[in-house]
């Protein structure tokens, strides 16, 4: 029986970012881009209707978790967000358990599928 695809997804800004995200997992096999939002507005409305395992976002400052993300992981816990910085190689990952959690990544066509394919984070999905 094939495994389930990997659901993404993707509210980078710019345009550019989220353009760059959607090639790179584009021919990906086991990955399923969901939706695209360009207004952060329609981000948790388009999570709730979707109900992606992965979410990417644009991180504007890399020492500060985006209140998105507190919002969507309450509402979302087995939700994994992708936070990319648009004009450096940094991104975040982050996640929940009873706290929400965090660690650096590789900003890269490699970094971002290691993070999305590795096992142990990528939790059965449940009852968000």
């Amino acid at each position: 029986m094939p495994e389930t695809p990997i659901r993404v997804l993707v509210a980078n800004r710019p345009r550019l970012m989220r353009q760059v995200v959607l090639s790179t997992l584009a021919d990906q096999a086991g990955i399923s881009v969901v939706g695209e939002v360009e207004d952060e507005q329609e981000v948790a409305s388009l999570v709730a209707k979707t109900r992606p395992d992965f979410l990417f976002i644009g991180l504007d400052e890399t020492r500060r978790r985006p209140p998105l993300c507190d919002l969507l992981l309450k509402q979302f816990p087995s939700l994994r967000i992708i936070a990319v910085a648009p004009n450096s190689d940094t991104g975040v990952f982050y996640w929940a358990s009873f706290e929400i959690h965090s660690a650096t990544m590789e900003a890269s066509q490699e970094g971002v599928l290691d993070v999305m394919r590795k096992k142990e984070i990528r939790r059965e999905r449940g009852n968000a």
